[in-house]
């Protein structure tokens, strides 16, 4: 998992990448964290920053509790006992359920842009109809490098079109199977069951216009959520605060954090 220590402190962050990123979407926040924390960055198995492609199995990875128990094993393993966990993404919903697994492995979690459903139903805004993803998987398939372009063009803030160009980049370097794959497994989950399992105490951060997750999951996840949870609102555009907003971001992680 290219798991790497940095930094100084007597407190744990573990910061993890949602799909098509690695860990280098942490970059701009890194050195600011470092100087406060012991940070943990690593690579989901399905990143292109992974090199071994047998590590992806694209049946046990069909489920967000297959990559929870990857990551108790990687805290078991650097021995982390109650850490702040950041989740970016499809990573907050994993950690959530980690949490409900081992919660002595968490103090705090912090969810950025996460969602436990990204289908609509009745009673649920999620933000995608199932033409919606159905066309995705579709456009995937058909041409991945294509797609790959004019997905990042729209989740990151186009007003930064280097971090557009970083976000494009690491999406690029995913196999177009697991991409296809990983899509599937994230725009079928329905994780919302677990969020009143979830003990541990969480603040979820949402930008203020998200095409991926609208500003109401937000709100519902902080309703369901067993422990004491808050929801912090950056003004920003799309999905990526951590590479468009990081100042804004960190902003928060003091508050939250208590600096």
């Amino acid at each position: 998992m290219n798991a790497r220590i940095i930094g100084s402190g007597d407190e744990w962050l573990i910061l993890a990448h949602g799909y098509g990123g690695d860990q280098s979407v942490w970059d701009k926040i890194l050195p600011y964290l470092t100087r406060r924390y012991r940070v943990l960055v690593f690579d989901w198995n399905f990143s292109g920053a992974v090199k071994d492609p047998n590590l992806f199995d694209p049946i046990k990875y069909s489920s967000f509790h297959a990559f929870s128990n990857d990551l108790i094993e990687l805290m078991d393993e650097n021995k982390l006992r109650s850490s702040v966990f950041v989740g970016h993404s499809f990573s907050g919903m994993v950690g959530c359920i980690a949490s409900t697994k081992r919660p002595d492995l968490f103090k705090r979690l912090i969810l950025i842009g996460a969602s436990p459903r990204y289908l609509n139903s009745d009673d649920y805004e999620g933000g995608f109809k199932t033409s919606d993803i159905e066309q995705i998987f579709l456009n995937i398939e058909s041409n991945f490098h294509t797609w790959a372009s004019n997905f990042a063009a729209l989740v990151v803030d186009s007003k930064d079109p280097l971090s557009v160009e970083k976000f494009e980049k690491c999406l690029g370097r995913m196999r177009p199977e697991v991409a296809l794959s990983m899509a599937k497994t994230i725009f079928h989950s329905d994780e919302r069951d677990v969020l009143e399992k979830v003990q541990v105490p969480c603040t979820i951060i949402q930008t203020t216009n998200d095409i991926v997750v609208p500003v109401s999951v937000a709100h519902f996840m902080q309703k369901k959520i067993k422990g004491k949870s808050t929801v912090e609102i950056i003004e920003d555009e799309g999905h990526f605060p951590q590479l468009t907003a990081h100042q804004l971001l960190l902003d928060v992680f003091d508050r939250v954090l208590g600096y």
